[in-house]
């Protein structure tokens, strides 16, 4: 089968590999649809950073450079293996793509994705949704009802944002400010809006805040060249500022501004992937007693983000800006997000195209 596979920074070839072999408590898939996410860019563009570099295995994959790539992904179930009684071929689904140790409990109220050597599928090894199919243990394994396959590959961006917003302790009726309208930046908007949050955002390209008007997934929308948007928060919540930011840019200014624009006893959660260590407003942060926190992938959250599809409160039709096959990953999927990133939210690939 053909398979994205990277093998070493900007060397990501498409090759012709084995099928994967179908184990007793595993699930065989075969692939839609796979985004392309930020995470991937940076590894092909500074990688190697979740893949395990050659001679380097992953400690719980075993795996090594090259491993296909691919992470946020949608397909069909086409066989079961041995003891998976509770989902059946030909269901759709979708994967949270995680690699941890067999002996750490994934029910609620576990914080898995912060267990020791925690890595991804389509990146620490196990396959990868830029495949023509995969084989992932049960406990990963989404079914998604009737969400059309292509829009299901951005329930994994999704939960992202979905984890963050249960990270804020944000409820129905507050006011929430996103710096960054990004894809993660959107889809975090995105969530919040389902959740009955009214919802700012501050975004400097005209292309990111035309797809936020696009996608009605912000009350208002603020230009900070234009206008000091901690001001405009406070205006517009009778002088208090917002309950709760989220910082989607890993910009500096950006994130004083959210410091700025919460009130005090506020809560900034991070949700953006620094590359530098910023300098933090320590002393807005005292006085303001801002609560900061951060946020990494998500835990269970897969299920409740699958209902606010389903329940009609998000469409995800408007987030998705290219349709292409695994030929022309680099040319028209990596190249288009590096070089044109403003006019993309989500590129889809589909590998037997």
């Amino acid at each position: 089968m053909k398979a994205a596979r990277f093998h070493d920074r900007k060397d990501i070839r498409i090759e012709d590999i084995e099928e994967p072999t179908l184990l007793p408590g595993t699930v065989a898939i075969d692939v839609a649809w796979c985004g392309i996410c930020g995470t991937d860019l940076h590894e092909y563009l500074e990688g190697p950073i979740f893949v395990p570099p050659k001679g380097h295995p992953h400690p719980i994959s075993g795996e090594e450079a090259p491993v296909t790539m691919g992470h946020e992904f949608s397909g069909t179930i086409t066989a079961l293996g041995e003891g998976v009684d509770d989902l059946e071929v030909g269901q759709n689904v979708v994967v949270e793509p995680y690699i941890i140790r067999d002996d750490v409990p994934v029910g609620p109220g576990h914080d898995y994705q912060l267990s020791e050597d925690m890595n991804f599928i389509g990146l620490g090894g196990r396959g990868g949704g830029l495949a023509e199919k995969i084989v992932v243990e049960r406990r990963w394994v989404h079914p998604i009802g009737d969400i059309p396959l292509d829009q299901a590959a951005l329930i994994e961006p999704l939960s992202v944002g979905h984890h963050a917003y249960v990270r804020s302790g944000a409820q129905a009726g507050q006011f929430a400010v996103v710096g960054g309208a990004g894809p993660i930046g959107l889809l975090t908007a995105a969530v919040l809006k389902a959740e009955g949050l009214t919802v700012a955002i501050s975004e400097l390209s005209e292309a990111r805040k035309a797809k936020a008007r696009e996608t009605g997934v912000a009350d208002h929308i603020f230009d900070p060249r234009e206008v000091d948007v901690a001001d405009e928060v406070r205006a517009l919540t009778d002088g208090k500022g917002a309950d709760v930011g989220f910082e989607c840019s890993s910009v500096e200014p950006v994130l004083d501004m959210l410091l700025d624009a919460v009130r005090p006893g506020g809560v900034v959660v991070n949700v953006s992937i620094w590359g530098h260590k910023p300098t933090v407003d320590m002393p807005t942060l005292v006085l303001k007693e801002i609560d900061l926190r951060g946020t990494i992938g998500y835990a269970n959250d897969h299920p409740r983000t699958i209902e606010l599809v389903q329940q009609g409160k998000l469409d995800l039709a408007p987030f998705i800006t290219g349709r292409i096959g695994l030929d022309s990953l680099i040319t028209d999927g990596f190249e288009q997000l590096i070089n044109n990133n403003e006019q993309h939210v989500k590129i889809l690939v589909n590998p037997r195209m």
